[in-house]
């Protein structure tokens, strides 16, 4: 099957000298259509950086990436904008929701800015919002949400535009046990759905969503395990 992500000796430093890092040190990965894939390691590794790369949030120093066969790493600003708003959906750590925006507001905002009508875009908020069991809390300002349900109007705010690789950073790394088991959950029913979904994380209860599970340690991925779903909980990197 033709991989939907790729990247082809991947480099990304920071920092000079003496206190130079090599944050992602050449990396050959390939992500395919309909995959869920977990990144792991320790903080500090790489993962991060390397999900950035990925989603064109930062650009490499050396490598290549591909999205749907498109050189993400030669594209200009502007392209890379268009490519955030269409076809790549992130979810946070922190959840990033615009406190002054209700959940309806924040998930619709995407396919706006992505060029749908309005009248679009708010039936695709609406049917989403349900989607993650949201339905009776559209018009809450996140204030008004607990953890959980902030970290489902994000991942229901990145899935607005269709995006053909959905990019996860430490999803569940601000939530309690309930509601980390709660956005699992969401995850494998993505998976099940076909979306692609990659996962950076150090929680290895991520893995239970996963076809693939990679470690990473100082910038390099060390090793993989593939699997049926479930046989990477409770691994621990």
């Amino acid at each position: 099957m033709t991989p939907v992500l790729r990247t082809r000796g991947l480099r990304k430093k920071f920092g000079r000298a003496a206190g130079l890092v090599h944050a992602v040190d050449g990396v050959d990965l390939e992500v395919t259509q309909g995959e869920t894939l977990a990144v792991m390691g320790p903080s500090g590794c790489g993962k991060s950086t390397l999900l950035y790369l990925l989603g064109g949030l930062e650009r490499p120093d050396e490598g290549e990436i591909e999205l749907a066969g498109r050189r993400v790493d030669q594209m200009s600003e502007r392209a890379l904008a268009q490519l955030r708003r269409e076809a790549v959906g992130f979810i946070f750590q922190s959840f990033h929701l615009m406190e002054e925006l209700t959940a309806v507001e924040n998930v619709e905002l995407p396919a706006l800015l992505a060029g749908r009508s309005p009248r679009a875009a708010r039936a695709r908020a609406l049917e989403l919002l349900a989607s993650v069991g949201l339905a009776d809390r559209t018009d809450f300002l996140p204030t008004a949400l607990s953890g959980g349900q902030r970290q489902r109007v994000a991942i229901a705010r990145a899935l607005s535009p269709d995006p053909l690789v959905l990019l996860a950073d430490e999803p569940t790394g601000n939530l309690d046990s309930a509601a980390t088991q709660e956005v699992l959950a969401l995850f494998d029913s993505l998976r099940v759905a076909g979306q692609t979904l990659v996962i950076v994380t150090h929680d290895p209860q991520i893995g239970a969503t996963a076809d693939r599970l990679i470690s990473m340690r100082d910038g390099v991925l060390v090793s993989e395990v593939r699997g049926t779903t479930g046989a990477f909980a409770g691994r621990r990197d």
